[in-house]
């Protein structure tokens, strides 16, 4: 059992570094907003993340994706999210917003939680990879939660660290142009995951 929970783990550990949206949204955060909101930014990924894989465990997230009209509702709906990501992106490029009072730590939890909740593909993820990776010497449930927490965890430890390695370099990323220019790319790169998102086959 613990070779197969390592060979799972590394799999999902791969998986975990392929550049996403929640990088994306990561990167957004960290740089206009500093350490502290990047960190509550992925907060709010893991807690989207958990929600699937409850989900998952619960044998809902296998009706959704077995739903085509629900899921392509979920689907469009958080295709259209991201793409709103991106616009505000664009149209705020290079200038810094002030939050609205009481909505400096909810924004940024929201935006990461809304990123995932809104994202039907996790559950795709989890209900056609986890099974195939659970370890053999556990009930299939409780082996699909081991391996969700792990990527969590995983998640939790990459995404953190990437935004702990942002915030060292925030003056670089403070110079107007340099955060412009940012701000910019990130708005397309999150317009495109939200087109790629919304045309992608289920």
């Amino acid at each position: 059992m613990l070779t197969q929970l390592i060979t799972a783990t590394g799999v999902l550990a791969l998986l975990t570094l392929v550049p996403g949206p929640d990088m994306a949204i990561v990167t957004k955060r960290a740089v206009s907003r500093g350490r502290a909101d990047g960190l509550r930014t992925v907060g709010g990924i893991a807690l989207g993340l958990l929600l699937w894989g409850t989900l998952t465990v619960a044998g809902l997230a296998a009706l959704l994706a077995a739903s085509a009209g629900v899921y392509l509702a979920a689907k469009l709906a958080g295709a259209a999210y991201l793409a709103w990501l991106g616009l505000q992106s664009l149209r705020h490029a290079g200038r810094e917003r002030p939050l609205p009072s009481g909505q400096g730590t909810g924004s940024a939890w929201r935006t990461g939680l809304l990123a995932n909740a809104l994202n039907p593909k996790i559950a795709v993820f989890y209900t056609g990879l986890l099974p195939t990776l659970a370890p053999s010497g556990l009930r299939p449930a409780a082996g699909m939660a081991l391996l969700v927490l792990v990527h969590v965890l995983l998640s939790v430890l990459w995404l953190g660290s990437y935004v702990y390695v942002l915030s060292r370099a925030r003056h670089f990323f403070a110079r107007p142009r340099v955060r412009a220019t940012l701000d910019r790319l990130t708005g397309v790169v999150l317009i495109a995951f939200g087109i790629r998102v919304a045309t992608a086959a289920s």
